[in-house]
């Protein structure tokens, strides 16, 4: 909004200096400042209000004995990351920008999802919170909507349904028919692992905030025609929006990491980890990085891995000796090295370090080719 209240204001009275508001690069300043100002302003007020209303995280029996201890700490946590970012990017990004529109929209549906989920468990006290096919419905339906207008828009043409092949010069991957199918998988598959993944005080945010920091790059590269065109990559106009959108949420993740770091004093919750890793997906998506998801969001695809191969041996061991054998202590991975005696800040700030290796590899991925 101020956005263009700034550009009608240069354009009309061309006073000095407010041409600055026109450059991308300013105006994700202003988010990320904006951002973190108010994830500040926001935090105290909401972790005192939750803790009047004994809205407190539930710990499960079955997780490690050192988590009972974090019974009835205020979860619900990602409202304030959601209202961190999208009133930054409603302030200071175009909010014309399709780009915008469609990672907004899905990050505030898929916040949607996941808080009902949270009041639910936390409020109504149902152990497993929304139904699980209703919560996969949710993330669907951000994923049809966002594959459709991809697919059907002209402004996402020539390149729709492709993909950029990592370390391939001059390669692209044509999803063609399945690319809404590709989409709904996509989304679904980073909102549930990011979910997995926030279960250590600090992780999930942290590693969001790194794995952003790469996609602020490559969403201004893919959307500046001279720099898209000297690492010869897609050039996608209009993309480089999409950096005020991801600088507010850097700050957002800062500014909750500030509350959410070991001991934590809020749990961001269902409600923003959903939406975080759907957002993750989304912007994968809008700049033409889907292939690059598994080594940018390594973590994330680790973390989801274990799971599923703890579940499958689980079944085969006890279909096959009648008695379920597991691989790793526990599933999701960060729980299997707890129980191996490592302390909480030890995992987190070692899958920081393998997260910013990862995001260091992926952004390599331009020039290694």
């Amino acid at each position: 909004m101020l956005y263009f209240l700034f550009e009608y204001i240069e354009k009309t009275f061309n006073p000095p200096g407010f041409g600055v508001f026109q450059f991308l690069s300013f105006r994700s300043i202003l988010a990320a400042i904006t951002s973190l100002v108010l994830a500040f302003y926001i935090g105290p007020k909401l972790i005192d209000y939750l803790r009047k209303l004994q809205i407190g995280e539930t710990i499960r029996e079955e997780g490690p004995k050192s988590h009972f201890s974090k019974a009835g700490t205020p979860t619900m946590g990602g409202i304030i990351i959601i209202f961190s970012v999208v009133i930054p990017v409603l302030l200071w990004s175009d909010i014309q920008s399709i780009y915008i529109i469609l990672v907004l929209f899905g990050t505030i549906w898929l916040s949607i999802v996941g808080f009902i989920d949270d009041y639910l468990k936390v409020v109504k006290k149902y152990s497993q919170g929304l139904i699980a096919k209703y919560k996969l419905l949710g993330q669907v339906l951000v994923g049809l909507l966002v594959g459709g207008v991809i697919y059907f828009m002209p402004e996402f043409q020539p390149y729709a349904t492709e993909t950029t092949l990592p370390f391939f010069k001059n390669l692209n991957f044509d999803f063609s028919y399945f690319y809404i199918p590709s989409v709904v998988f996509i989304i679904t598959a980073t909102s549930n692992a990011v979910n997995l993944t926030d279960g250590l005080d600090g992780l999930a945010i942290g590693t969001m905030t790194i794995v952003m920091l790469a996609l602020a790059v490559m969403s201004y590269v893919s959307g500046n025609i001279i720099w898209s065109d000297y690492l010869n990559i897609m050039y996608l106009p209009g993309s480089g929006e999409l950096t005020v959108f991801i600088a507010a949420l850097i700050g957002a993740g800062l500014g909750f990491l500030w509350f959410n770091f070991y001991p934590a004093q809020i749990f961001m919750g269902d409600t923003g980890s959903l939406a975080l890793g759907g957002a993750f997906g989304i912007m994968a998506i809008l700049i033409k990085k889907e292939l690059l998801i598994p080594i940018l969001g390594g973590i994330y695809f680790l973390e989801t891995m274990s799971v599923i191969i703890q579940r499958l041996y689980f079944k085969y061991t006890k279909k096959k000796y009648g008695e379920g054998r597991r691989v790793f202590k526990m599933a999701p991975i960060h729980h299997h090295f707890e129980l191996l005696g490592w302390t909480e800040p030890k995992i987190v700030m070692r899958f920081y370090i393998i997260t910013i290796i990862l995001a260091l590899v992926s952004m390599a991925s331009f020039k290694i080719r």
